[in-house]
């Protein structure tokens, strides 16, 4: 009697729950089919738009895991599972995580900016939040920087994407500026000359953009003039360096005189 009661509750439960559970089943193999074929055709289309690698298992981890709870509500619901709290205590969750990480989240969306747009690569030298260095590494939450003293600076994403950046790389070369004083007997023309001379005889220094010496100022004690050489981005530090000592050489070879403070010592007789 008893294993006969068993058997029709059974029976009950499998006509009630029975077709749920096949429905659940298949809801379940089906959603995981189509979340696999989204996931797979997203990366491709990153793939074709050259996101940033980590970038993209980001994405397609977070967008996986998203749809994976989705269909794990559906699930439950056509098992007959209330979901309504279930989903309120998600939200509430959500809600709860997204205030305690404002700061990282800021960071988060500007690390995915900052991969998805590209106003800087590894390798680029740029000025930004008044640090100057060449990007190391751009991370889903900071961005490093190797300074030119060869120090590692970090970025946070947030503010590095809401400042202003200044790549000196993009463009593939530089203009180098230079400004050299001279006596006011010395000769404009001569001078000019001669500064020409040390820019147009560097290998380094660029025939077109075409380089350039003006008289910028005159100054209280000196003509100021202003040497604009151009290069390479990569050649910079070699040209100013280079053009710098020259110029002085250069000028001294010619007899021009760049002015300093002279010190005058006067003595009291008695």
């Amino acid at each position: 009697m008893d294993l006969q009661k068993w058997i029709d509750k059974g029976y009950e439960i499998i006509v009630d729950f029975g077709p749920k559970i096949l429905a659940a089943i298949a809801i379940w193999i089906i959603g995981s089919w189509i979340i696999k074929g989204i996931i797979k055709g997203l990366g491709k289309a990153m793939q074709k738009r050259d996101y940033d690698e980590s970038l993209k298992k980001f994405l397609l981890n977070l967008l996986t895991w998203t749809l994976k709870i989705i269909l794990i509500i559906v699930v439950l619901g056509t098992v007959g599972i209330e979901t309504t709290s279930f989903a309120a205590i998600l939200a509430a969750a959500g809600l709860a995580v997204g205030l305690a990480l404002q700061g990282s989240l800021a960071n988060f969306a500007g690390g995915v900016l900052l991969m998805i747009f590209k106003p800087i690569k590894i390798g680029d030298l740029i000025e930004a939040q008044g640090e100057l260095g060449v990007v190391k590494e751009i991370e889903i939450f900071t961005t490093k920087l190797v300074g030119l003293t060869n120090r590692e600076i970090i970025i946070p994403n947030g503010t590095l994407s809401n400042g202003n950046i200044i790549n000196y790389t993009t463009e593939g070369t530089r203009r180098v500026d230079l400004v050299f004083g001279v006596g006011y007997d010395s000769d404009i023309k001569q001078t000019k000359d001669v500064l020409m001379n040390v820019l147009t005889s560097h290998p380094k220094v660029l025939k077109d953009p075409a380089p350039a010496v003006t008289v910028t100022e005159l100054a209280d004690s000196s003509i100021n003039f202003a040497v604009r050489p151009w290069c390479k981005t990569e050649d910079y530090w070699d040209v100013y360096f280079d053009v710098t000592e020259n110029t002085k050489e250069a000028l001294d070879a010619a007899g021009i005189e760049i002015p300093y403070p002279h010190a005058v010592e006067i003595k009291k007789e008695g």
